[in-house]
C-alpha cells in the first residue's frame, strides 16, 4: 500500500516529482473558521526554497538550483478562512535541468535511494531522485505552514529548529534573535560563520557535510499522545525520520540517558506559588508515557552528508533486471554541500503536522 499519507484527523497527502509539472499537497482534516494567512504558507517555502544567498553573500551550503516555490492555493479557503474541506496547494517546478541526470538512467547514485527504489519497482524516475528527492518536502512545508496556524488558534504555541552542529563546528550559545542572522540557521552568528567557512572548504573538496538540527516546541499542554503506538514521541519520530537525509532522533537527554542513574534522569517536580507545574530538568525531553507532560518538547536530529558529491564513486550499472557489473560515476548537476539550513524549516513543519493531529485527536480522549 502507498504511504503518502500522514495524519489521523489532519492528514496531509504530498503528490509530485523532482523534475515532473509539479508537486504539492492536499490538506485534509482543518476544522472550518480558522484564520489562514496565505502569506505565511509563501513565507515558510522562502525559507526552505534552493538557490537562497543570505544577505547579498553566497551561501555554501546550499544548491544553485533556483526556484520560485511559488504556492498555489486550489480549495479549501474562502475570504482568509479554511472551509473545513480539503486545502490543495501546487508548487510549480520551473527550473528542471534533467539533462544532468542522463548519466544515471541505468546507473545508481551511492548513498541515494536509486538502487532501493529501483528494486523494489523494478522501473525508477532517475530525473533528481523523482519521489524520493528532497525537493519532495517543499510540498511538507506548505502543509506545516496551516499545521502551525492551527495549533495557535488553540494557544500559545512555538516551534524553533536551529542548526546546533554542521561540519564538525557546534554552536557555542542559543540565541533564537540570530537564527535567521546567518546562512546555516544557527542561534550563534560566530559559530555559523566558522561552520559556513568550514563548508567552504569541503565544498571545494567536492564534498558534502552534515549536522544536527535541535528543535524546542513551548505552549504545548500536558496530556498529548494516545498510548500505546500512537505515543507523541513515537509520531515525532515517524514524521522526522521519514524526512530523507535523518539518520537518528533523540529526545531530551536523549542516548546520554543511557549513562545516567534513575535519580539523575527523573525530572523531578514541584508546585509553583500558584498550583501549577514546576519541573527542575527536562531529559525526558517534555514527553512521558508517550504523552506531553507540559514541559518543553525537546529533540535533536542527525542528519548526514549530502550523498550527491563531485568525486568519482565506486558504484554498479544495471545491465537488465537483476543483473549488474561494476562502474564509476561522477555525479552532475546543482546540489547541497550541507542540508542543515534547508532542513531546519522542514522539521519545524513536520513537528507541526504531528502536534496539529495529536492535538485534535485529544478532543475525543474525555468528555
Amino acid at each position: 500500500m502507498a504511504q503518502n499519507t500522514i495524519g489521523t484527523i489532519f492528514k496531509v497527502t504530498t503528490f509530485g516529482e523532482s523534475h515532473g509539472t509539479a508537486l504539492g499537497c492536499v490538506v485534509d482534516g482543518v476544522p472550518a473558521g480558522i484564520s489562514i494567512d496565505e502569506g505565511r504558507i509563501q513565507s515558510a517555502l522562502d525559507r526552505r526554497k534552493p538557490g537562497q544567498s543570505f544577505g547579498g553573500k553566497n551561501n555554501a551550503s546550499v544548491t544553485a538550483r533556483k526556484e520560485d516555490d511559488k504556492a498555489e492555493i486550489l480549495s479549501g479557503i474562502f475570504e482568509g478562512k479554511s472551509e473545513g474541506t480539503p486545502i490543495g496547494i501546487v508548487i510549480r517546478n520551473t527550473s528542471q535541468h534533467s539533462k544532468d541526470y542522463g548519466n544515471l538512467a541505468t546507473t545508481f547514485r551511492p548513498g541515494h535511494a536509486d538502487f532501493a527504489f529501483y528494486e523494489k519497482y523494478g522501473f525508477r524516475d532517475y530525473r533528481g531522485g523523482g519521489r524520493s528527492s528532497g525537493r519532495e518536502t517543499a510540498a511538507r512545508v506548505a502543509a506545516g505552514a496551516i499545521a502551525l496556524q492551527i495549533l495557535e488558534s488553540l494557544g500559545d504555541i512555538k516551534i524553533t529548529a536551529y542548526t546546533e552542529r554542521a561540519a564538525g563546528v557546534s554552536i557555542e550559545k542559543v540565541d533564537y534573535s540570530q537564527i535567521e542572522e546567518n546562512a546555516l540557521r544557527a542561534p550563534d552568528n560566530e559559530a555559523a560563520a566558522r561552520m559556513n567557512q568550514k563548508i567552504e572548504e569541503i565544498r571545494s573538496n567536492k564534498d558534502s557535510a552534515g549536522g544536527i538540527i535541535a528543535c524546542r516546541i513551548t505552549g504545548i499542554p500536558a496530556g498529548i499522545g494516545e498510548p500505546v503506538f500512537g505515543k507523541l514521541d513515537a509520531e515525532l519520530g515517524k514524521a522526522i525520520l521519514s524526512i530523507g537525509a535523518v539518520k537518528g532522533i533523540e529526545f531530551g537527554a536523549g542516548f546520554a540517558a543511557a549513562d545516567l542513574t534513575g535519580s539523575v534522569d527523573n525530572d523531578n517536580m514541584r508546585a509553583t506559588q500558584d498550583g501549577k507545574v514546576r519541573f527542575e530538568s527536562n531529559n525526558a525531553g517534555g514527553i512521558t508515557g508517550g504523552i506531553s507532560n507540559g514541559n518543553d518538547i525537546f529533540f535533536r536530529v542527525a542528519v548526514k552528508p549530502v550523498p550527491s558529491i563531485f568525486q568519482s564513486q565506486k558504484t554498479i550499472s544495471a545491465e537488465e533486471a537483476g543483473r549488474y557489473t561494476d562502474s564509476d560515476l561522477v555525479i552532475e548537476g546543482r546540489h547541497d554541500v550541507c542540508l542543515c539550513p534547508r532542513i531546519v524549516p522542514v522539521i519545524e513543519a513536520m513537528a507541526a503536522i504531528v502536534l496539529a493531529d495529536l492535538m485534535l485527536q485529544n478532543r475525543a480522549s474525555r468528555i
